[in-house]
């Protein structure tokens, strides 16, 4: 089994606890600090583990590496772990003042503080609205660059409040449960980190990977993650590459949002090889 996206290793745990001797976990992770916590909850079990700190748009190329050119089941939880977004050295927290970075694999070079320095005002509002979805984009870029022009963006705290300034919204006292900068980290992320481009490639070689009768299963967070999965299994199905398994995505109920609200926005789709 692959999983495309270890972090600490809750699901391979589950997983692995099924398989024996002979069975194989690869997990890949971008975050060094994901690899060693998985490591730390993996070793106990009897299956054979390959931990890979690399991105999964790579897939193909790291199996290989290993010799498999085949295997069972995928799973990709495209979701960010709350480790994560206390971490400041990855910098993601609108609710706490941290450097305003947002890259999980430090080997990228652009970080979210270079794009809200030194995009240009329209670049910035198109990144917020694509992937923010954020019909208040262009005011957000406009209020962003003004307060650039004063002084560099640096931090987390910094990009929040002026995000807050310009939807007239004080994070304080808002009425709804969701930040009003949610949007603006949400697509300064997806930016930084290429993350729709990397799904995209991930579900591009899934069909070649998979053995006869092998499953790939996605938990998406987003409309824009949830289309992309959608859209390739309906292609792959439509080429009688894939067989449907969830004609629906499915949905945590009401029980697992209350023990996890953040699971609130996961959609669970699978397909059959």
């Amino acid at each position: 089994m692959v999983d495309a996206t270890i972090g600490h290793g809750g699901h391979s745990f589950l997983f692995g606890r099924i398989l024996g001797p002979e069975g194989l976990i690869i997990g890949f992770d971008l975050d060094k600090n994901s690899i060693k916590r998985a490591l730390l909850k993996l070793k106990s079990l009897h299956c054979r583990l390959i931990l890979i700190n690399e991105n999964f748009a790579n897939i193909k190329d790291h199996l290989h590496k290993h010799r498999i050119d085949k295997v069972d089941f995928i799973l990709a939880d495209l979701g960010i772990c709350s480790a994560q977004l206390t971490d400041a050295k990855i910098g993601l927290s609108f609710n706490h003042d941290m450097p305003l970075d947002m890259r999980f694999d430090k080997r990228l070079k652009t970080s979210a503080a270079d794009i809200v320095n030194s995009v240009d005002e329209k670049k910035l509002a198109d990144i917020i609205y694509k992937f923010g979805q954020d019909r208040a984009s262009r005011r957000i870029a406009r209020f962003i660059v003004r307060h650039r022009r004063q002084q560099p963006i640096k931090t987390t705290g910094q990009l929040a409040a002026i995000v807050c300034r310009a939807l007239a919204q004080p994070a304080k006292k808002r009425k709804s449960r969701i930040h009003p900068a949610t949007r603006t980290f949400q697509a300064l992320r997806i930016a930084v980190n290429s993350e729709l481009e990397n799904l995209e490639k991930l579900l591009e070689q899934a069909p070649t990977l998979l053995k006869e009768n092998g499953k790939i299963a996605v938990i998406s967070y987003h409309s824009l993650e949830d289309r992309l999965v959608k859209n390739s299994f309906r292609k792959n199905l439509n080429e009688g590459v894939y067989s449907e398994i969830t004609k629906k995505p499915i949905a945590p109920a009401k029980t697992e949002i209350a023990e996890n609200p953040r699971a609130r926005s996961a959609k669970l789709r699978i397909a059959k090889k």
